[in-house]
Formats: structure tokens, sequence, C-alpha cells
């Protein structure tokens, strides 16, 4: 049974990886499996296919994850005594605690944090079904706290820049050469600066977001 864990375990990590850096439908079992250097049916034993693998792949994340955003919006709803979160604190506890992960190697660190943008910005169907699935409380809670901390912002419209914000941070930790694609934008910081300084900089464009005036009506 421990080396039917151990097997299992490199799998997921090696599919992490080569998720990561190939994408989904680019990836083979045959790639997994040779560089987690396991036997070829080993895919097939253990998850019962490749997209079983990508879900498992994904959920082993997105569980930790999950756990931790309802963790913080929990501490924070329990020290406002029941007065409105400051947007500033939800913001921070779903999307922070996604961009906070890249520090821990023992929750995937950099390399799910990339493949989660990846997943977000270019998903098979499968993987979208599985994303909106395993994100459904949570997103539920956190929709509510933005709904009880901007009353002023009509829900539609909350829910629209919550969409907006989705693809902005997707976007910005989907690879480290996303500034190369935009009209020869690039930066000089080396990639540990520009990971650092990631989560201030994402913060500071999602709450402008939020903030933004309403959309005049024509």
């Amino acid at each position: 049974m421990e080396i039917e864990s151990d097997t299992r375990k490199l799998i997921l990590d090696a599919a992490e990886r080569l998720f990561m850096e190939q994408g989904y439908e680019a990836t083979s079992t045959r790639m997994v499996t040779t560089a987690a250097k396991v036997n070829l049916a080993a895919v097939n034993y253990h998850f019962g296919s490749k997209e079983g693998l990508m879900q498992a792949v994904l959920r082993r994340r997105l569980q930790y994850l999950n756990e931790e955003r309802l963790r913080v919006l929990d501490e924070a709803e329990a020290k406002a005594a029941g007065q409105p979160l400051k947007p500033s604190q939800i913001v921070d506890g779903f999307f922070g605690t996604l961009l906070r992960m890249a520090q821990d190697e023992n929750a995937g660190g950099r390399t799910f944090l990339r493949l989660i943008g990846r997943s977000m910005s270019e998903p098979a169907s499968f993987i979208r079904t599985l994303l909106a699935s395993e994100y459904a409380d949570v997103m539920e809670r956190y929709k509510v706290a933005l709904f009880r901390a901007l009353p002023n912002v009509p829900e539609a419209e909350i829910v629209w820049r919550f969409h907006f914000m989705l693809g902005a941070t997707s976007y910005a930790i989907a690879g480290t050469d996303a500034l190369e694609l935009v009209a020869d934008l690039h930066s000089n910081e080396a990639p540990e600066i520009q990971a650092e300084k990631l989560l201030d900089r994402l913060m500071s464009f999602l709450l402008g977001g939020l903030r933004a005036p309403l959309p005049v009506a024509t």
C-alpha cells in the first residue's frame, strides 16, 4: 500500500509540472509516466484516465486552497463581529490566499500557481466544470461578503467585476512570459522580484477595479 501511495504521488507531482509547462492537451500519459519513472499502466490504475489524472492534480491543491480561503474569511468575519468587511479584506482573502500558496512548496508552490492560471485561461470543458464545482461554495461566501461590503453597488455589477478580477488574476499568474505578449512590453526585474511584487501589484489593481465608478447608462 505504501508503494502505491508513493507511486501516486510521483505521478501527481510529474503531471502537475508537465500540465503547467505543456498544457493539458499537449501532455500525454506516456510523458507523465516517463517523468515519474513509473509503469505506463500506472496512470490508468490509479486515476482511470488522463482526464481523471488532471482532476486529481487540481483537487489535491484546490481542497487546501478553498479550506484556507474559508478559514481566512471566517476569521475576518468573526473579528468584524457582524459588521461588513472591508473590500480589501475580501479581495486579499480570495486572491491573496492563492498567491501566497506560491511561497509554500508543500501546497504546490509556483508550479501550482502557474497551473491554475493556465487552467483558468485555457480550460478544457471538463476542467471548467471541475473548477466551477470546486469553487461553488467558496465563491458564494465571498460574493455575499462583497455584497455586504459594497451596498451601493448593484449586485449584478459586483458579479461582473468579480468575473473581471478572476480573469486578471488568471492571466497574471499564467506564466512569466505574459508581459512579453503585450506589445513588446517587458520588465527588467528578475523573476524572483516579479514574484515577490506580484501580490501587492495585483491587489492594488483588483481593488481599483472593484471600487471604480459605475458605468454610465447610455
